[in-house]
């Protein structure tokens, strides 16, 4: 008995030996871009030329392209110019050996080049080739005015006569003429204040900044209502001298509300007062002037003042299947909806947008109504036009250029040549009047534009994961007018980088097809047994797969140098770049949605590769990662041997409520707990599972950890979990990265 004792004990310390003695995992691919020869190129653009820095065999070259003809000639070195600077004794050498030209402007029509060394302007003259110190002229000092910090908290209206501001949570009006001080509100409330300051408990005797605008003679006052949302809160356990409690509003699936609005209209003339009706139902939501619509467009901001007749603003359903443009006419404080939009089962949430713009004469209006998203033309009553753009079966992602006068834009387009990879960028010229258009970028790769300011020409950018960038001009026909050229990554390869596989398989409806990444060991002998770890993020939001040139994305070369394959491939349901069937796969089934597919690409890849061993197959993932790796565990038990999940929102029910009902759907049973968890999985799990979430994280609360950790230990399930004190979502740090490439060290190889 003692000396099976003894034996365990050994046992045990090796365990623990072996995680002390486990090294940070710091990528040596770090610092690699440094490696990569004119990994970017910046076009200063002139009237009929364009210039640039370009390096060969370590030499940095200034060039100019002629672009009417498209020929290309150096017109300096960088070394030419250390000469010139040191043969003039402008500085010392050591200075000027540390120098390098990476800034500089151009005169096309007096030929000279200017740039700063140590604090000085210089110019080089181009045609003789001679360089002069510039003198700079001394600044005459200006006096400004002494601003009054005390009175931040005035907001005035357009000729200064009266002020707003705040006190406590109501709204205030000052009447300089006349001296007098109104009180504009009196049922403004912590979580329904009409100011900025809206913590729980206020000064009501001092004067702060007012959350109102101005709009000619009227304020416009325009509030969330939060009263009725429940509360979050997190522990911030580092804070000196004692842990601090952060509560936080955070609607969640099934509450029996939602965020609610109130906007108020006084004309400051006569003091009377319109609130403005601005939802038809309860469940509705509205996005605001001022806010970020989607977080992808500033369409609507600042517009609450920018007319002073109306304001646009969007409204949607609960379940989000439903949009509206609205108008809110100021005078009679009345909604209209200009535009209305349905997609069935729910909206894009990622790349819905909506653009007004020529005087609000002009209305494009992004919708999935054909199954892809692409932009409609209405004018300003809501009427529609025209379609915008080639008919066919892509995706407009959003509107990247605008020339009004011409009536033309460009749009950034994905899945519009066939027969590519659907992921990579591309850019499609249109006309705002009709359906025709062309293709800036017809290289098959992921592209980048940068449109010089007379919109005549622009420089693309484009690489896969396999190629790095490449550089062309074109015109805004689409015509080439130069190559520029392309990165060198012999040194980065030199240090025994690789360029992970590119693969192209199906799901496991045998039809639509997934694009994916492999990444192999610097080493790797076709001959030998690897352990597989998948990486994965489900969407719906992203998939979060590179398409474009990537050294060591998300350290998976990094895990792959330490013997593994590493495999990225998105699953149906994973990206809203793809058109409203493949983005809605994963509508009410937020759970199991992407775990077919994973599994079918893994056992479909090692029927033609030996090299992969399915006795030792990992996952991970963090967020919506996490959760799916989670849930991958505990689904397929015998496949997946080893996982680590990472602040992984375990159980919907308690995460943000637009997620939840907009991917899920409503709550149509009054069930507490109507969005399948990973938690009653937990009597499933079998293999070596790892969880970590941060303490602080107010995206994906650690109770999310905390409940699944519960049910695995409920169901006598072993398991490791990592709380990292004083982070929040984000983790990307070399620590966690260690903790991941660890264990699976650990215990998968």
């Amino acid at each position: 008995m003692i000396r099976n004792s003894i034996l365990i004990l050994l046992l045990l310390l090796g365990y623990i030996s072996i995680y002390a003695q486990s090294l940070p995992v710091k990528s040596k691919y770090s610092s690699a871009s440094n490696l990569i020869e004119n990994n970017s190129v910046n076009i200063t653009w002139s009237k009929n030329s364009a210039y640039y820095l370009w390096s060969e065999n370590g030499e940095k070259f200034l060039y100019r392209i002629d672009l009417n003809n498209g020929k290309k000639a150096a017109i300096v070195t960088e070394r030419a110019l250390k000469d010139l600077l040191l043969n003039g004794k402008f500085d010392s050498q050591d200075i000027i050996d540390k120098w390098n030209l990476y800034s500089y402007s151009i005169d096309d029509a007096q030929r000279y080049v200017s740039f700063r060394v140590n604090g000085h302007n210089y110019t080089y003259y181009i045609k003789n080739k001679s360089l002069d110190r510039t003198v700079e002229e001394s600044k005459s000092k200006i006096v400004s005015k002494k601003y009054n910090a005390g009175e931040h908290w005035k907001k005035y209206n357009a000729d200064s006569s009266k002020y707003i501001f705040g006190r406590g949570y109501q709204l205030y009006l000052f009447d300089n003429y006349t001296n007098k001080e109104y009180k504009l509100t009196s049922d403004g409330q912590f979580h329904f204040s009409y100011n900025y300051n809206n913590s729980a408990t206020v000064d009501t005797n001092k004067s702060v900044s007012t959350s109102a605008v101005w709009v000619g003679d009227k304020v416009i006052a325009w509030r969330e209502d939060k009263r009725h949302i429940d509360e979050m809160a997190v522990i911030n356990s580092l804070n000196n001298p004692k842990p601090t409690l952060r509560t936080y509003k955070f609607p969640m699936p099934g509450d029996s509300t939602v965020v609610g609005v109130d906007v108020k209209i006084w004309n400051t003339k006569d003091l009377s007062l319109k609130t403005v009706k601005m939802l038809e139902n309860k469940d509705q939501r509205v996005i605001q002037p001022g806010q970020l619509v989607n977080g992808r467009t500033q369409l609507f901001a600042d517009r609450i003042g920018s007319n002073s007749k109306y304001t646009f603003f969007l409204r949607r359903t609960r379940s989000n299947e439903k949009v509206e443009l609205c108008r809110l006419d100021y005078d009679i404080g009345e909604v209209k909806v200009i535009i209305s939009d349905t997609t069935l089962p729910h909206i894009n949430e990622q790349l819905f947008t909506v653009n007004v713009f020529n005087d609000d004469k002009d209305i494009l209006f992004w919708s999935e109504r054909s199954g892809y998203g692409q932009y409609y033309h209405y004018n300003f009553e809501g009427k529609l036009l025209n379609k915008v753009g080639p008919k066919g079966e892509y995706v407009v992602s959003k509107i990247v250029d605008v020339d009004t006068n011409k009536r033309e834009l460009i749009f950034e387009v994905y899945g519009y040549s066939k027969g590519i990879n659907p992921y990579y960028k591309q850019y499609l010229r249109t006309y705002l009047d009709n359906e025709l258009g062309f293709l800036l970028t017809p290289e098959f790769s992921d592209n980048q534009i940068n449109i010089s300011s007379d919109r005549k020409y622009l420089l693309n950018t484009y690489s896969t994961i396999t190629n790095p960038n490449k550089y062309t001009i074109r015109n805004l026909k689409g015509k080439l007018v130069a190559e520029i050229g392309e990165a060198n990554i012999s040194k980065l390869e030199s240090i025994g980088w690789k360029a992970p596989e590119l693969l192209q398989l199906k799901a496991t409806d045998d039809s639509t097809f997934l694009y994916g990444l492999l990444y192999k060991p610097a080493d790797f002998d076709s001959h030998k047994k690897y352990p597989l770890i998948t990486s994965v993020y489900p969407g719906p939001q992203d998939d979060f797969v590179p398409q474009s040139f990537t050294i060591d994305d998300n350290y998976h070369q990094s895990f792959a140098d330490l013997g593994f394959l590493v495999l990225q491939v998105p699953s149906r349901g994973s990206s809203p770049y793809r058109g409203l069937k493949f983005h809605s796969y994963s509508y009410g089934n937020m759970r199991d949605y992407p775990l077919a597919d994973n599994k079918n690409a893994i056992e479909y890849l090692a029927k033609s590769r030996s090299y992969i061993d399915l006795n030792k197959i990992g996952i991970f993932g963090h967020s919506g990662g996490g959760f799916m790796t989670a849930t991958a565990m505990m689904t397929y038990p015998e496949f997946y041997k080893v996982g680590v999940a990472a602040s992984g929102n375990y159980d919907p029910n308690i995460y943000t409520q637009w997620w939840g009902e907009t991917y899920h759907g409503l709550n149509t049973t009054n069930k507490p707990n109507y969005i399948p968890t990973a938690i009653e999985l937990a009597p499933n799990l079998k293999g070596k599972l790892l969880l970590i979430t941060g303490d602080v994280d107010t995206n994906v609360h650690p109770a999310h950890t905390f409940r699944l950790a519960n049910a695995l230990i409920k169901a006598n399930k072993f398991f490791d979990m990592m709380v990292l004190p004083g982070k929040d979502h984000g983790l990307g740090d070399w620590y966690y990265q260690s903790l991941i490439a660890n264990y699976f060290l650990l215990h998968l190889k």
